[in-house]
């Protein structure tokens, strides 16, 4: 028997700040903002203030994340939360900020390290979290992971809990619009990763192959538009849309290949997290797609990639070349293009591929994935 998680509330919609106050208020009478120094200085953040202000919540801004969160931010974030007699959490950000808050709330009733649950489930009665992504496409807002780098052993971690998911998400797709080129792309490619990956998943159900079909064809449109067009406010709608379903799709059904293997590559190259999805997309999903042809092939034609007289096979391979063509329209680099060496990367091949299936993401593929399976798609990448 499956079951089907999301958040508590969901609020969507353009300039619906005002809209979550009714729930807010329950949430506390003291918010800790987790941020980075960008939004922390942004609009969005003052509207966020004024918010609180106006309701009589007061507030402690803690913006020190800085690029993709490291044990060693969590570890600064819940000393200040405690210092500072908050009682609940508030992420506003992209992915990075929105994985921080879930991780310095869970270790606000936890002991130890966040580096201490890796590869456990994160419980505990936690400080309730409410989530404004600022960009579309990690999902974070919707989901019961973070991703929380361990500096000491190189690892990205995949920490989850149910008691992370956000009791309320605030999608405004208005707050994304002064999002970077290179971040609407990594972000949007990484929620087309979530989905594709979601429906092809061993754990995929009815629930989630419905919005992750609807996911996938609003971002193959609409991410070129917003790509290109940055100020185009309904292709911005409609990937926050698109970015929440994959989200919630991920949250139920999991991810795969692409990001068992992505993770490694973000740990010891600092290759951003969608980025790196990104790079491999193609070679990863060719590798996983027997045993799921017909999935992928619906994909192909949900997409108009291919027609209901092409063979589920060449079907399903006309999908991922379509991939790898939405790759090239948002300008994603190769491993090589990027600036890895390649000698290092050949160096750390076997701890990837060893890290890699060690997250269990790759055990979510229907085709069995080994370490050397791994280390020959790594291979196969950087050439």
């Amino acid at each position: 028997m499956a079951s089907f998680t999301i958040p508590h509330h969901i609020i969507t919609g353009n300039n619906i700040l005002s809209e979550a106050s009714p729930i807010i208020k329950t949430m506390g009478r003291k918010a800790f903002i987790v941020t980075g120094k960008h939004v922390a200085k942004s609009d969005m953040m003052q509207k966020l203030k004024d918010l609180l202000k106006l309701e009589n919540i007061n507030f402690e801004v803690f913006d020190g994340i800085t690029g993709e969160p490291t044990d060693t931010m969590i570890t600064n974030g819940v000393e200040l939360y405690k210092k500072s007699g908050c009682d609940f959490v508030i992420g506003i950000g992209g992915g990075s900020p929105l994985d921080s808050a879930k991780a310095i709330s869970a270790m606000t009733v936890n002991d130890g390290s966040i580096s201490d649950y890796n590869g456990k489930e994160i419980t505990g009665d936690i400080p309730p979290i409410v989530a404004i992504p600022t960009t579309a496409g990690t999902g974070s807002e919707a989901t019961k992971f973070t991703i929380i780098t361990d500096e000491e052993n190189d690892i990205k971690m995949l920490l989850k809990g149910d008691v992370l998911i956000p009791q309320l998400a605030i999608v405004d797709a208005g707050f994304t619009l002064s999002a970077p080129k290179s971040v609407t792309a990594a972000t949007g490619l990484d929620a087309l990763t979530h989905a594709v990956e979601a429906y092809t998943s061993k754990k995929a159900t009815p629930m989630t192959d419905v919005l992750s079909v609807s996911a996938v064809k609003l971002i193959m449109k609409y991410l070129p538009i917003a790509y290109n067009q940055p100020d185009n406010l309904q292709s911005r709608e409609q990937m926050s849309i698109a970015s929440l379903q994959a989200g919630i799709c991920i949250n139920n059904s999991s991810v795969t290949l692409v990001h068992g293997m992505s993770r490694p590559i973000g740990a010891l190259f600092h290759v951003p997290h969608g980025m790196s999805n990104a790079m491999l997309l193609k070679t990863c999903l060719e590798f996983a797609m027997p045993g799921v042809y017909e999935k992928f092939a619906n994909l192909a034609y949900e997409t108009n990639a291919a027609s209901k007289s092409d063979s589920k096979e060449a079907a399903a391979q006309k999908f991922v070349d379509s991939l790898h063509k939405i790759c090239d329209i948002c300008e994603i680099p190769t491993l090589r293009q990027y600036g890895i060496d390649k000698d290092e990367y050949y160096q750390k091949i076997d701890k990837m591929a060893e890290d890699a299936v060690a997250s269990g993401s790759p055990a979510n593929t229907v085709k069995p994935v080994s370490v050397d399976d791994c280390k020959q798609l790594y291979k196969k990448l950087y050439t």
